[in-house]
């Protein structure tokens, strides 16, 4: 006879009841994926280097239009909370102060890949689909490649463009706006 384990999925309240019993550290580096919290692995110096050039370009390029959090709660759903590198999400005068961040207020989720290009690619982007987030980035820091992913279709984007060191690129929510792939990759 054979037992199968029942396997428990906890929600963004479980997590945050976590953190208020300490059970969870303030600063221990978790997301809540799929009902799963998972540790995520701390950032080489390659990643952080590209997080921060990511957020300065962003920053200046965006100024007032829009507001750039950086590795903070994204919400997507009661079973779902990940820490995206990146959120470029539509301008509040709270900054977000009364509400948290969630799939309605993001215009473009960026993730920073070193070691974590096939865990962004199956387990995140398509929940950012689902969720029809319009445009999903990710920076492939080993290959030096910018994949853009747009256009969401239930659980995917039907457009996935890569860019490479010396070509530009323009987000669609705006398009007056142009990054070098170098300014975001190094």
């Amino acid at each position: 006879m054979r037992i199968e384990a029942e396997k428990k999925l906890f929600t963004r309240d479980d997590l945050d009841k976590m953190y208020e019993a300490g059970i969870l550290d303030e600063d221990e580096r978790v997301e809540l994926i799929d009902g799963e919290i998972v540790k995520m692995s701390n950032p080489g110096r390659r990643h952080v280097a590209c997080t921060n050039r990511t957020n300065k370009v962003f920053i200046r390029a965006f100024g007032d239009r829009a507001i750039v959090s950086i590795q903070n709660p994204f919400v997507l759903d009661i079973y779902n909370e990940p820490k995206p590198d990146v959120v470029v999400a539509k301008p509040r005068d709270d900054f977000y102060e009364s509400i948290e961040i969630s799939a309605e207020h993001a215009l473009l989720v960026v993730e920073i890949a070193d070691t974590t290009l096939s865990k962004d690619r199956k387990r995140k982007l398509p929940h950012y689909a689902r969720l029809a987030i319009p445009e999903f980035w990710i920076e492939d820091v080993k290959r030096r490649l910018l994949l853009v992913y747009r256009d969401p279709v239930d659980d995917n984007y039907s457009t996935c463009l890569t860019f490479r060191l010396g070509e530009t690129v323009s987000p669609l929510a705006f398009p007056d706006i142009i990054f070098k792939v170098e300014d975001l990759l190094g």
